[in-house]
């Protein structure tokens, strides 16, 4: 895909000499993200929204300030600054969140870089409903985010169940660096623990009223045909084998093992869904809608992983 996208650069230093507003530098910088025929996929969906994240974060900015900023005179050292990130996003095709180390997850500002994927999971209104009416909110006291990455799930989940504990794991060092960073800076060191673990290895003994994760689920033919943007987040994350199940099929097979008997498991399986299906026909996954969009996310009850233990038993 990178061979036929346009090349597009400019001398920052003498743009950022003509530019003054904020308005003149997200013009600017939409009009050359238009021209560059960048992908949009991690958690904005245009070049007007990209321009504006950038440069709002890099100037230290709430993303929520009023127009008249807009019309504010920049310094020559912060439009350099923002020149510089839109530079940076053209050439290099790294997804806005990892410049300016920020991404947002249910409300929520996290930090984030290229140890983990970008959070974007439409897990988030689940979480905003507080997984209603699939639980009794005030009878959830155990969480378990699975393949955190960043804590966004988890920690989210910790804001919406403030009485719970949360269990994030994790198999990557690195991620869960991430993490409890995140943790740390949402102040939830008593409420979420931090578990290096690939899947469950880490967590045995321990049962959860909700198990949630968004596990890497992407099959080989789409990991090669992904755009540039996702090539910078960490193929750990994204790579699933050739029908992108191969930790769904492990998940299936424990999960119960860790689960209360009123439990629910909820797993993203984006574009994997199909396979899924084909793979167990038997079973009767529920696939949740979402208003704000987005698929591939089934719900299954403790009592239908028992049911289907049997399919669950990959050779």
């Amino acid at each position: 895909m990178s061979d036929t996208k346009p090349t597009i650069s400019f001398d920052v230093s003498a743009v950022a000499a003509e530019l003054l507003s904020m308005r003149d530098l997200i013009r600017y910088g939409v009009s050359r993200f238009n021209e560059a025929e960048l992908w949009y996929g991690h958690g904005m969906s245009n070049a007007l929204d990209e321009a504006v994240f950038i440069a709002l974060s890099s100037l230290h900015l709430p993303l929520n300030i009023t127009e008249s900023y807009f019309d504010s005179r920049l310094t020559l050292a912060e439009r350099e600054q923002v020149l510089a990130l839109y530079q940076r996003r053209i050439i290099e095709r790294i997804p806005a969140a990892y410049l300016t180390n920020e991404a947002w997850f249910t409300g929520l500002k996290f930090y984030v870089n290229e140890n983990v994927l970008v959070p974007r999971s439409p897990i988030a209104e689940l979480i905003e409903n507080r997984f209603e009416p699939w639980v009794d909110p005030e009878q959830v006291d155990s969480i378990l985010d699975l393949c955190t990455g960043s804590g966004c799930i988890g920690i989210a989940s910790a804001y919406a169940f403030e009485w719970a504990d949360v269990d994030i794991a994790d198999i990557s060092p690195a991620a869960l660096d991430v993490a409890r960073q995140n943790v740390k800076n949402h102040q939830l060191e008593d409420q979420v623990t931090v578990y290096e673990s690939d899947l469950f290895s880490a967590l045995e003994g321990r049962k959860y009223d909700i198990i949630v994760t968004n596990p890497p689920y992407v099959d080989a033919e789409d990991m090669s045909l992904l755009p540039d943007e996702f090539k910078s987040e960490p193929e750990l994350g994204l790579t699933a084998g050739n029908d992108g199940l191969d930790l769904v099929k492990v998940i299936l097979n424990q999960a119960a093992n860790y689960m209360n008997p009123n439990g629910i498991l909820v797993v993203e399986v984006g574009n994997s869904q199909h396979a899924l299906e084909e793979l167990l026909p038997e079973v009767d996954f529920y696939w949740l809608e979402f208003e704000r969009g987005g698929d591939g996310v089934f719900l299954l009850t403790y009592e239908q992983l028992l049911q289907h233990k049997d399919s669950f038993q990959f050779s």
